[in-house]
């Protein structure tokens, strides 16, 4: 089944006390991202200043170059699922492997020029790819569709994997999003910026769970 995940995309402490003060009530799967403003051209709060609700299953997206750099306190926090880039110059397949020693999920991100046949071997390797269709750093991009025909080249080298998709998340796609394949729709300013952000994440939860054809 199919899940909404808000992404806490965010620059100072205050700002994600108060962000994290409003899904706490509603929120079971979080999406964390952290920046160093290299790999993404935006400094975001660092690892070290991250914290959650002990209910919250936490997924933390390492927009960073040097991830090796981050992995020991991220370990630290022990989230369910640490997702690195496929675009870093760093060894990919050693830093997966240091995220599973420590028993947590690893994750891999594919940018949009990024083809997974590229990476094939890494994908073989972790427990979720996901689709980035998104802008860096930021809330808000336009979902690039297109992109879900990688879905299927996913598929095809790892059947099992879970998917997830980071990127314009709407009540308007959402449906297409998981009917396209993707497991763990991360939404960002939908949710974040809405004046109830509850309410547009219980539209995107009911848009995923109705049944038909599109």
């Amino acid at each position: 089944m199919a899940t909404i995940a808000p992404c806490i995309t965010v620059e100072t402490p205050d700002e994600y006390k108060a962000y994290a003060a409003k899904l706490q009530p509603f929120a079971e799967r979080v999406h964390v991202d952290i920046s160093d403003g290299v790999f993404a051209p935006r400094f975001l709060l660092d690892e070290g200043q991250l914290y959650w609700p002990s209910n919250w299953k936490v997924d933390v997206h390492a927009m960073v170059s040097e991830p090796s750099k981050h992995l020991a306190k991220l370990i630290e926090l022990k989230p369910s699922l640490i997702i690195i880039h496929a675009e870093v110059s760093e060894d990919k397949a050693k830093l997966i492997d240091q995220i599973k020693a420590a028993g947590i999920k690893a994750g891999l991100a594919l940018l949009k020029t990024t083809v997974p046949s590229t990476v094939a071997d890494l994908i073989e390797k972790v427990d979720h790819v996901m689709i980035f269709s998104g802008e860096l750093g930021h809330y808000g991009g336009a979902a690039s569709l297109m992109q879900l025909e990688k879905v299927r080249l996913i598929r095809k080298i790892s059947p099992r994997v879970e998917i997830g998709w980071d990127g314009g998340v709407s009540v308007d796609n959402a449906y297409t999003l998981t009917q396209g394949g993707v497991d763990v729709l991360n939404s960002g300013g939908a949710i974040a910026e809405a004046a109830d952000p509850e309410a547009v994440y219980r539209a995107m939860t009911k848009e995923i769970n109705k049944h038909g054809v599109i």
